[in-house]
This record gives structure tokens, sequence and C-alpha cells, in this order.
């Protein structure tokens, strides 16, 4: 088998063990003759997933009484217009740290009044605002922690005077997070805790049933509370491997394991950045996220960037190209991503700037 550093942004790595339990679950599911794909949402034996992946998540985030726990489908970004239609009665504020937060912003001024309290588009998303105020007649104010396309993240959970409205799709599980601080913390689960298909919900349930506007069914948080996250049929694949990612990450020792573990992934291959004179960071320093570790080759290299792709991908680097709309490399370091794989990408790096001397 052909040997694969993957470094892919999401749908991304996923633990081995969840990976081979999923094969196994697609022959034969808990012994029903059947597979996982086909057998009844209702079944006794597809409940307990239901009932265990809901635990687990209350277990390695510690989440407190009067949160409900949901697991739906449409993505995360069906979740930017899910939170305004949800909770929007007046006043929404965001902190616009990115592509995805703005694109959170644009479904909420379809709601209503929505507005970007700080911005970091002066430039180019490269760090996280501050020195900000937060309004305190906003009905909530929504950050998203971790942003991909650029490399930055907020490493802590923020004290705010209104409810707290989290995007972590990408850091989710990453860090110990203190949920108490947070109304609604929502992602999609293809970067941390399993594979793309499903959406994790952490909703506080009193800040819902409070706005006056008509709610469809599909898109009302207590639906989903009712139905235990089985109103309609679940993405049941997706919810199966995210209880066996995070059976793998309480046998890591849990969230704080997996806290340590990412400071010392990201800290390894940040130094190789700061140190090899080919390449240059493009996040600010105090800014820089564990997860996607963004970079560029520094000034008077940049004829070298599609040899280095080409080099890398000879040595089994998969996924390291930068997004799309920004060029360069990412180097995506999620829970499941072993050190294995950032010292190899090191090496890869060392080899090349020997290369060009």
């Amino acid at each position: 088998m052909k040997k694969a550093y993957n470094f892919n942004a999401g749908p991304c790595v996923l633990p081995k063990p969840a990976i081979e339990a999923a094969i196994e679950a697609l022959k034969d599911f808990k012994g029903t003759g059947m597979s996982v794909i086909e057998v009844s949402h209702r079944s006794k034996e597809w409940e307990a997933v239901m009932d265990e992946c809901r635990a687990l998540w209350k277990e390695l985030l510690n989440i407190p009484d009067g949160y409900s726990v949901l697991f739906l489908g449409g993505g995360a970004s069906l979740q930017f217009l899910y939170v305004a239609m949800n909770l929007l009665e007046n006043k929404a504020g965001y902190l616009e740290t990115g592509v995805w937060a703005k694109k959170a912003l644009k479904e909420a001024k379809g709601i209503g009044n929505a507005y970007a309290v700080a911005s970091s588009a002066d430039k180019n998303y490269t760090y996280i605002p501050k020195g900000y105020e937060i309004p305190s007649d906003l009905d909530y104010f929504h950050i998203t922690t971790n942003n991909t396309i650029k490399g930055t993240e907020i490493h802590e959970d923020m004290d705010c005077p209104v409810p707290l409205v989290a995007d972590m799709s990408s850091d989710i599980m990453s860090r110990p997070v203190d949920v108490s601080k947070y109304a609604l913390i929502y992602g999609g689960a293809q970067k941390n805790v399993g594979p793309a298909g499903v959406v994790f919900v952490i909703v506080k349930d009193e800040i819902l049933g409070k706005v006056s506007r008509y709610l469809p069914t599909m898109l009302d948080y207590r639906t989903h509370i009712e139905g235990a996250s089985m109103f309609n049929t679940p993405p049941v694949f997706s919810i199966f491997v995210m209880t066996e990612t995070l059976k793998w990450v309480k046998a890591q020792g849990g969230v704080a394991a997996m806290y340590e573990l990412n400071k010392k992934k990201a800290k390894m291959l940040y130094d190789e950045i700061d140190r090899n004179p080919l390449f240059v960071g493009t996040a600010a320093k105090e800014d820089r996220s564990l997860m996607n570790v963004c970079f560029v080759m520094a000034p008077g290299h940049e004829d070298l960037q599609d040899e280095f792709l080409a080099f890398a991908k000879e040595k089994g680097m998969v996924g390291i190209k930068g997004h799309r709309s920004v060029g360069g490399f990412r180097a995506s370091i999620y829970n499941a991503c072993p050190i294995e794989a950032v010292e190899a990408l090191i090496a890869c790096m060392q080899e090349f700037e020997r290369m060009h001397k």
C-alpha cells in the first residue's frame, strides 16, 4: 500500500481504528446481518449508537446540564442560516475573521439586522481582531474559532456579555472548551470528529423559542431536540464513524491529551517554517492556528512553489496545496494526523532547502 501523509483540510485524516470499525460495520452491523448503511435508524442497535455518540460528546467536552447535542445534515453552511433563523430577533453581531465568517454573516443579513463588530479583512484575514467592544444589546455574537483558509485561530474561550455562538468546524475536540461560556456551538464533522455528512450542534436549551418569526419545522432546533436528532433519517454512516472517532479520542486521553499533542505538532512545523529560508508563514504569529498551518515561499523564491509541491507529492505528502483562493501551502494537522506525518513534512522541507542552497 502506498505511503501517504494526509494533510487534507477536510475531509481529512481519520483514526485508523475508526476506519477499521467502519469497514466491519459496513459488512455486518452489530451482528444484525445487515450493513450499517442499510439498518433501520429506528432499530435498538442504531439507537444505542446515537445514545453513545451523544454521551461521548457530553463526556469529552464536559457539557453542562441544560444543553442539547444534535446531529444534523446540511453542513455547517446550512447552520449559518439555522443560527439566524432561531436566534436573530433584533440585532446580531459577527466577528469577521475569514471567508466562512463572512459567509455566516451574509446569511444572517438575509434574515435581519446583522453586522460585523470587528473584521480583519483589512489585512486579508491574516490576524484575529483585538480590542473591540461587544455591544450589550445584541441577540447574539457569532465567532468562527478557527479559520482554515488563512490559518488563524481564537485560542481561548472569551467572556461575552451576550449569548456567544461559535462555528467550531475545524478545531472542535482539539483543545478543552468551557461550553458554559457558549450559547451555541456548531460545526461540520469532517475536520476532527468524523467524515463529511453530519453536523454537530451543542445548544443551550433556554435560548430557543424567543424569536417572533415563523420557523420552518426542519429549521427549528426544537424539532431536532424533541426528535433526538431523528426527526428525519439521520446520516447514519457519518454518525457511526463519528462515534468511533470520539471513542478513539477518549482512548488517547481525551481532549486535554489531544491539545498537548496538537501544540507539539504545530510548534514543530512552525519552528521549521520560521527557520527555513525558503518558506514564510502567512498568519500573525500570536494568532497561528494549531489546526491549519499556512505558509508560502519566501520572497525571492516564489518561482519554486510548483517545484516544491511536486517534490512534496513525490515524498508522499497529500493535500498541502493552499486553498485555491490564496495559493501557497497548507498543512492541516488535525487530531488524527500523527506526529510522524509532521516529521515527514519537516524532513521534506529540509531536503528541499538543501537542494536549493
